[in-house]
């Protein structure tokens, strides 16, 4: 139980919405910012305004998954208003306080290191992470059957990266009878992807993979799809580019070459909300459960 603590969650999509409800639920107070718009699910809930005042009363601060922008903005979708965190926000949180958030920007990182709060990354825990990347998968592979006009199976497939998405798409795409290549970096992924009965390559090398491929499912946050890289695809390849913005794909030049590439970071807000809220909502909760036992006497 979270009796007595003093909560405020801050912006943020359906998956604030389970996060609130978990937290409810286990009785901690819930101060709810950027939820002027949603009326059914927040009835119960405090709705306030961001303020210093505000924050100098809570004991624990949630960002969305998503967190905030380098100028600030926090994604707020049932909010009237844009929605900014600033300098004075974090700096008005009391000194036992913590920020959780899915991932954290240069500038939420200043922040906290300049007011001397602690900010955890949920979307940094591996639980957290390989739970997050079966949505991302299913995602990633109902867009690619969006916008192809072949079947996944029998299709060849480039995975790019090798880490806790990549690993899932592309056992989920060899499960629906693609066949899949993955670019990995190191020899244990090398190793793990042969055993998985995939086709791994070296990324380095991957300018010799770009025969007839159907898709090419990209899922490394720093430039790799680029343009020497689309002038010698097929103008029938799909790029779907699952890596943080933003990203890792030249889509100005795929869209020259007439290339569909699409951009599609954040998938598990968008396809399943509520699973992917509720894997956010109980890794929170266990780490705020288990930082109260810690602090007991």
């Amino acid at each position: 139980m979270l009796t007595g603590l003093y909560v405020m969650v801050v912006g943020g999509d359906e998956r604030q919405l389970e996060v609130i409800r978990r937290l409810h639920e286990l009785d901690a107070f819930v101060k709810a910012v950027g939820f002027e718009l949603e009326h059914e699910r927040t009835s119960e809930i405090l709705k306030v305004p961001l303020t210093v005042e505000e924050c100098a009363s809570v004991d624990i601060l949630v960002m969305p998954v998503t967190g905030m922008s380098e100028t600030g903005e926090v994604e707020a979708k049932y909010a009237k208003h844009p929605l900014f965190i600033r300098p004075q926000h974090i700096g008005a949180l009391p000194t036992h306080a913590k920020v959780y958030t899915g991932f954290a920007s240069d500038a939420m990182r200043l922040m906290c290191d300049h007011a001397n709060v602690t900010f955890v990354e949920l979307l940094k825990r591996n639980d957290l992470a390989i739970f997050n990347s079966i949505p991302t998968a299913e995602g990633a592979v109902a867009m690619a059957i969006e916008h192809t006009n072949v079947t996944i199976h029998g299709s060849e497939v480039v995975v790019l990266g090798f880490g806790r998405v990549g690993m899932t798409l592309a056992r989920l795409l060899k499960a629906m009878g693609a066949k899949v290549h993955t670019g990995v970096r190191f020899p244990e992924q090398f190793a793990r992807a042969y055993e998985m009965g995939l086709n791994p390559f070296y990324t380095v090398d991957w300018l010799e993979q770009l025969d007839s491929i159907d898709l090419l499912f990209n899922t490394i946050p720093s430039m790799i799809v680029t343009a020497k890289v689309i002038a010698a695809m097929s103008q029938q390849t799909v790029i779907i580019d699952l890596a943080t913005k933003p990203g890792g794909t030249d889509f100005r030049f795929a869209e020259k070459r007439q290339i569909k590439a699409l951009q599609a970071p954040g998938l598990p807000g968008i396809v399943a909300p509520k699973t992917a809220g509720n894997m956010f909502a109980s890794t929170l909760c266990q780490l705020i459960s288990e930082d109260m036992e810690a602090s007991l006497p």
